[in-house]
């Protein structure tokens, strides 16, 4: 074959590609990078634009639901992750040792915008976290979940567990863009600053209408979740301040009946939840190591803030699996 005959050939093929490639719309060319086995797939609020641009509209978009999930080695994982967040203190007993459920908290398999949703999570890290005073990943700020809100010890980052709830997390934050907020991104919803719970109404409110579900002592009964005690969360989670207790109480509980009682009323409740006993939280002075703690924090900061109506505390098991290091130099870790 001569030199000519195999240029005029490659030029037909170039041709011919490029003819294909104008053939098939930007939607359409969308479509082949995603799929249901895709967990970083397209979804209904993106939209494809002239140019192969996609806009993101976080009003319109939805996690996915779990009839989705596809039918595969990867949707195994997804169903793992979920299964564990739903039965924690069951399938790891090590790690979550008292009587709360990641879903406890993170109601709708968190795809609750008003309680902690966790939809879009995966796209949002890592990221900065004030409390920490560091850049974090996701899996520190679930092990902050572990340590903190159910009062247990850090899942190795790296095991079969781990993975199969950051597949979850990704599942339920399929087509958000890196870098995006969707409703609920910013945890619970923020309740008025002028607001201050008083302990003996919310003791009386709690008898009425939480004792039925939480038991009298608040020590949770069968999936529902201890409040206070041993097994309940520990002083350092979020929800042992006052105000983020009062958001989820607020718009979330009695359950079934979110939005029953008036902010004041959740104020008060949560103000009596968060009075009683509850674990530790090893290493919480180092918190918000440059400042800016929240008011309501009921603890002391080397930072220099001062602890707002501290419960008793209660001793952890282990300490030192309860605490989640901060993200440290490669030297140092080499050593």
């Amino acid at each position: 074959m001569t030199g000519r005959s195999v240029g005029i050939r490659l030029l037909s093929f170039l041709v011919a590609a490029t003819a294909c490639d104008r053939a098939s719309s930007p939607a359409e060319r969308a479509s082949d990078s995603g799929g249901p086995d895709n967990a970083a797939g397209t979804s209904a609020a993106a939209t494809a634009m002239p140019g192969n641009a996609v806009t993101f509209d976080a009003s319109t978009w939805r996690p996915p639901a779990d009839s989705e999930i596809p039918n595969d080695t990867l949707g195994s994982s997804i169903r793992r992750g979920i299964a564990l967040m739903t039965h924690t203190t069951d399938s790891l007993p090590a790690f979550a040792p008292g009587r709360i459920n990641c879903t406890n908290c993170h109601l709708e398999g968190g795809r609750n915008a008003e309680a902690g949703s966790l939809a879009g999570s995966h796209a949002r890290f890592p990221k900065y976290m004030e409390r920490t005073g560091a850049v974090i990943a996701l899996s520190d700020r679930i092990n902050y979940c572990f340590t903190r809100s159910l009062a247990g010890n850090m899942l190795p980052t790296g095991s079969r567990e781990m993975e199969d709830i950051m597949a979850y997390l990704a599942f339920i934050s399929r087509g958000v863009p890196v870098g995006t907020k969707v409703s609920g991104a910013d945890g619970l919803i923020k309740m008025p600053g002028d607001l201050v719970g008083d302990t003996a109404r919310g003791k009386v409110l709690f008898a009425t209408t939480c004792a039925a579900c939480h038991g009298a002592q608040g020590e949770g009964q069968g999936i529902i979740p201890a409040l206070w005690g041993a097994s309940s969360y520990s002083i350092g989670a979020s929800m042992a301040r006052v105000e983020r207790a009062a958001s989820f109480i607020c718009h979330n509980m009695p359950l079934g009946r979110g939005k029953s009682l008036t902010k004041q009323q959740a104020f008060d409740v949560a103000a009596y939840i968060n009075s009683r006993p509850r674990p530790d939280s090893p290493g919480k002075q180092d918190d918000w190591p440059f400042g800016g703690a929240p008011k309501d924090v009921p603890y002391d900061t080397k930072s220099g803030h001062l602890a707002y109506l501290p419960p008793p505390l209660l001793p952890r098991m282990n300490a030192r699996g309860s605490v989640v290091p901060k993200p440290q130099r490669a030297a140092a870790l080499s050593r």
